[in-house]
């Protein structure tokens, strides 16, 4: 833990020791969380972060028509459901 102060333009230097341990290459993402804030890293390549998570062998295609079979299939039964419950 550290205690830093702010320059004259607002901007916070992070200790060369804690960018190191937490990997900060470049960016990070700041959130308001009230009354603090957090500062999360972010990959310098995201894309590469996200190489292999989507192993997906179909085509645009049949992604789109696989979720409007799947979408008219949750319509029907939610028509079903309301028809049941007006009953």
């Amino acid at each position: 833990m550290s205690i830093q102060e702010l320059d004259s333009k607002g901007r916070l230097t992070i200790p060369k020791e804690i960018r190191d341990s937490l990997g900060i290459a470049k960016k990070v993402l700041v959130i308001n969380a009230g009354d603090h804030m957090k500062m999360i890293p972010l990959p310098s390549d995201p894309l590469q972060t996200l190489h292999g998570t989507f192993n997906v062998r179909k085509t645009f295609k049949e992604l789109r028509k696989e979720a409007e079979r799947v979408a008219e299939k949750e319509a029907k039964a939610d028509r079903g459901s309301r028809r049941t419950c007006r009953s």
